[in-house]
């Protein structure tokens, strides 16, 4: 190839190396799409059905960590995505919601059938063993601890925020807990577009 001939394909490739950077989305939880956490994991859902994290690729995946017994936390939380879902309307169908125990010893399969889908019917809950579950945690940074109460039963203190996930399945924001269900739609339907 003559020189001459190589002048409009290094013009080219300069163009290229030069164009902007897209500009971040205006998320309004925290935008975390260059932190390098959060990995793939198999548990079971609700109706006993084994699944991976990466299986929910092509929707716009929000995870929440939490327990059946928990008092307020895990119930907000569900009951603003359950909002956030109405919100979003038709375009919902395209998000999944995964509710994730960090409770191996009461949270089976059978008691987050019973608890999960009241919040929304497209909800899952997911279970598994204590290893299952506490290597799903650390993936994303989550952390718990059983409390001892009276009588002999346990409270779990633990995270409480949840993350949202794009169609690809990379990681993006992360929700502090309390976020209002408008903004959880907000950011939800940024990762739509």
């Amino acid at each position: 190839m003559k020189p001459a001939a190589l002048i409009p394909l290094i013009l080219a490739l300069g163009l290229t190396a030069c164009a902007p950077a897209p500009a971040p989305l205006p998320f309004k939880g925290s935008d975390i799409s260059a932190e390098n956490f959060g990995a793939d994991f198999s548990l079971t859902t609700h109706d006993g059905k084994p699944v991976s994290l990466s299986g929910y690729k092509g929707k716009v995946v929000a995870l929440f960590f939490g327990y059946t017994h928990c008092p307020d936390i895990c119930p907000t939380t569900l009951l603003e995505y359950a909002g956030a879902m109405k919100q979003l309307g038709k375009d919902s169908e395209q998000v999944q919601v995964l509710f994730v125990s960090v409770d191996a010893k009461r949270d089976t399969p059978a008691v987050l059938a019973g608890y999960v889908p009241h919040f929304d019917a497209r909800f899952i809950g997911l279970s598994g063993s204590e290893a299952e579950l506490k290597t799903a945690a650390g993936h994303f940074k989550v952390v718990s601890q059983v409390l001892p109460t009276a009588g002999g039963g346990y409270l779990i203190d633990h995270s409480a925020g949840s993350y949202l996930l794009d169609k690809s399945g990379k990681l993006r924001v992360y929700e502090p807990y309390g976020t209002p269900l408008d903004t959880l739609a907000h950011d939800i339907r940024l990762l739509l577009d």
